[in-house]
């Protein structure tokens, strides 16, 4: 093989890992397990002014 043959199997190899991953990441989310970022009510700090 040559070098530009390796560097795109290598590329496609990355590419395939990152979007296996990520559907993987999906596929096993649990949403009862994880708290809620959107519904989260974050206390302003009072400033002096």
């Amino acid at each position: 093989m040559s070098g530009k043959s390796l560097t795109l199997l290598a590329v496609v190899a990355f590419v395939v890992a990152i979007l296996g991953a990520f559907v993987w990441f999906v596929a096993t989310w649990d949403k009862s397990r994880e708290d809620s970022v959107t519904h989260h009510h974050v206390p302003m700090e009072e400033r002096r002014t």
